[in-house]
């Protein structure tokens, strides 16, 4: 109720709305934390200790650290309601038998065009579920290799398919108005917009996906048998439901926003629910729709939610310790006389490429890296570029945090139904790949901000 009622305060701020109940936000982001820390394992009690040391050092040493804290409060508050209102439409999905059956049709493509059908099809099953498409269609390119009786094809299989649904994960992150990466980026950039990011947002994605579809065709193993070929059923219009889906949720976004002054964050927490419910009316229409949908929600609200507290205590502590982090070490830098416009603007945005993933090695989250750095860079007017262009260096920087940090969720979740670590996803099964995409997303960074 408690995740409920801060979705709602922050949908009200975001639409200008009810302005008066804003100080209830901070009150109850740190209520819903406290009980989340009674709940979750070690690990994430870690985070929300060095919170805590971090406000306490902030106290000590800053003027109007007050201030700073709110901020914090606030991130958090945004960060909570965000994955809330994501999940709803992830909810809806998993219970689909359309994008069930679309999952199957492309997990059963022979080997020649399954890489590119994962790929392209991951991508809608991405904006849908977030990081429910690789947990669906993970399972369901399991289910399809368990069909393989040799296992040097099986084991191939397995590995080809499951960096094809995760590279199509991280390929949406530069561009898709429901991800954390366009979502924090936009926030944390004075003078950004989605709409101004979209176009080179999907340059990035076409990056990321052709260099792992490449990668994919030029590596092809060598099998010492000949694999059985598969006939997938159903055709290419199974795809036409989530397609349509697609549309509905792009056209709502573009359309909104192009008639309110609402920011693009805010019309997703109003939207996905929005779509999210309609749909489940949809499923349920043939068996007592109103009573199944209250039934479902009352359901999602009591107890899928309350699952997510690992998930949503590591996202909230990640997003308040950057912003009080970067309160600190501002003053830090600038008395140890380190000041980032010293240097060569095109150097400090590729920078941002690859500084993200180094930092993920070492356990730092994409959204802790990202508002931990935000306050350190300089003005876009200062660097001589767009906002834009920023954006478009952390989002670059932030997909390939997700493709190769052994402790992001994406290769925790490839890890796990490899049956391999995280690490080795991270390092072995994605380290080529990482490094040719940072070198051609460094390119396209330059080439974007300085040229375009």
């Amino acid at each position: 109720m408690l995740l409920v009622a801060i979705t709602c305060l922050v949908i009200l701020h975001e639409w200008h709305v009810a302005a008066w109940m804003a100080p209830a936000k901070p009150a109850l982001v740190l209520l819903l934390v406290a009980i989340l820390a009674a709940q979750v394992r070690a690990s994430r009690k870690v985070f929300v200790a060095v919170a805590l040391g971090l406000t306490v050092a902030l106290g000590m040493h800053a003027s109007g650290w007050q201030l700073v804290v709110l901020d914090g409060l606030r991130s958090a508050a945004f960060i909570a309601a965000f994955f809330s209102a994501l999940s709803t439409l992830r909810n809806v999905a998993q219970t689909s038998a359309a994008v069930q059956a679309a999952g199957r049709f492309l997990s059963a493509q022979r080997p020649g065009r399954r890489y590119a059908a994962l790929t392209a099809g991951g991508q809608g099953f991405a904006l849908l579920l977030n990081y429910g498409a690789i947990q669906l269609l993970g399972a369901l390119a399991l289910a399809n290799a368990e069909t393989e009786p040799d296992p040097e094809v099986r084991g191939h299989r397995i590995r080809r398919m499951l960096l094809a649904i995760q590279r199509a994960f991280v390929s949406t992150l530069p561009w898709s108005p429901l991800s954390f990466a366009m979502a924090i980026s936009i926030s944390v950039v004075p003078g950004a917009t989605w709409s101004q990011a979209l176009v080179p947002g999907l340059v990035s994605s076409a990056l990321l996906a052709g260099i792992g579809w490449g990668l994919d065709t030029a590596f092809k193993p060598r099998l010492s048998v000949t694999p059985r070929r598969q006939t997938p059923e159903g055709s290419w219009a199974l795809m036409l439901p989530l397609l349509a889906l697609l549309a509905v949720l792009v056209v709502s976004v573009i359309g909104l926003s192009a008639i309110t002054d609402v920011r693009i964050v805010g019309l997703v927490v109003v939207i996905v629910p929005v779509i999210a419910l309609v749909w489940m009316l949809i499923q349920h229409w043939g068996q007592a729709p109103l009573q199944s949908v209250a039934r479902r929600v009352g359901d999602y609200v009591t107890r899928e939610l309350p699952g997510y507290r690992e998930e949503l205590t590591l996202l909230m502590m990640a997003g308040y310790i950057g912003t009080v982090g970067s309160a600190l070490l501002v003053p830090l830098m600038q008395r140890a006389g380190l000041d980032l416009s010293m240097l060569p603007p095109w150097l400090l945005l590729v920078s941002f490429v690859w500084l993200i993933p180094l930092v993920g090695q070492l356990g730092m989250n994409p959204i802790l890296a990202v508002t931990l750095i935000a306050p350190l860079i300089p003005g876009a007017e200062t660097l001589g570029v767009a906002p834009t262009a920023i954006v478009v260096s952390l989002a670059a920087g932030w997909a390939l945090s997700g493709a190769s940090s052994p402790f992001t969720a994406t290769t925790l979740l490839i890890g796990s139904f490899g049956g391999i670590s995280a690490q080795r996803v991270g390092l072995v099964w994605n380290g080529v790949y990482t490094v040719l995409c940072g070198g051609m997303l460094s390119l396209w960074v330059v080439l974007y901000a300085f040229v375009l």
